[in-house]
């Protein structure tokens, strides 16, 4: 949080704000500095406003690096990526901040009360605003048992909480800013099961018309996306839907048979 960004930004804004949240990406290839080879190879894909796309792939593939070329965490050497057919590269901080929404995989609370974290990304938020995100993150149940609910202190980094707090907090944090895309980074790992799936039934209605793009370790969380894509080697080595994976994506056959029964398969 203390680094200093090297990244240029446009000072003024030149182009409109994106509304509907069309995340394109064209021919895109991206490797850090002093690497001998490219974490993103000439990735082409679209995710549609309004849908949920799903990311998956082994460790290594290249699946949060997406993510941080969408927050403009850095640039790629190769190719472009639009929101609503503007380059992000032509966006305001404050644009891209209005615009994308992240949830870490390592969530981060910062020294305050658990409201003024939610309210972080929309400090006009009411607090029943902030109970429906939470409701919805599956954190309403723990913040009402806490002394002083919405006004429980937090301590710098969210050690007071334990980890799936933090990550449910993060999570209605998301969604009491609004984005017009949400990027969860592995965000429902520190979740048990059952949580997981009431909170995956939840979101569709909270973050409807919005943009989704998960990045999954678990294949259960994105069963139900309206595309998922495949990641091998920074490569998309597929793409669709769970059921047309399913029959015919040999990487995507691998992870599916490594983690679900066969009932869970479909």
């Amino acid at each position: 949080l203390d680094t200093t960004s090297t990244m240029q930004y446009p000072t003024i804004e030149e182009v409109p704000t994106p509304e509907a949240g069309r995340i394109e990406f064209s021919n895109v290839t991206f490797g850090f500095e002093g690497a001998e080879l490219p974490v993103i190879k000439n990735l082409s894909f679209i995710a549609e406003a309004g849908k949920t796309t799903a990311i998956i792939g082994s460790t290594g593939s290249g699946k949060t690096t997406l993510l941080g070329l969408m927050l403009r965490l850095f640039d790629p050497q190769q190719g472009e990526i639009t929101v609503d057919g503007q380059p992000v590269t032509r966006l305001t901080r404050r644009q891209l901040a209005h615009t994308l929404g992240l949830v870490p995989q390592r969530p981060y609370l910062f020294s305050g009360t658990i409201a003024s974290n939610l309210r972080f990304g929309n400090p006009q938020a009411s607090d029943d605003e902030l109970w429906t995100a939470l409701r919805v993150a599956q954190g309403e149940d723990f913040v009402q048992a806490k002394e002083r609910q919405l006004d429980e202190p937090v301590s710098q980094g969210g050690t007071s909480v334990s980890g799936g707090q933090r990550q449910r907090l993060s999570i209605a944090r998301a969604l009491v800013a609004r984005p017009r895309v949400y990027l969860f980074d592995d965000s429902f790992s520190a979740l048990d099961v059952a949580t997981d799936a009431r909170l995956r039934a939840a979101l569709p209605e909270a973050t409807a018309g919005a943009t989704t793009i998960i990045v999954a370790q678990r294949v259960s969380t994105i069963t139900e996306a309206d595309q998922i894509l495949v990641l091998e080697d920074g490569e998309l080595a597929g793409q669709g839907t769970h059921t047309e994976l399913l029959g015919s994506n040999e990487v995507y056959q691998e992870i599916v048979r490594s983690q679900l029964t066969e009932s869970e398969v479909g």
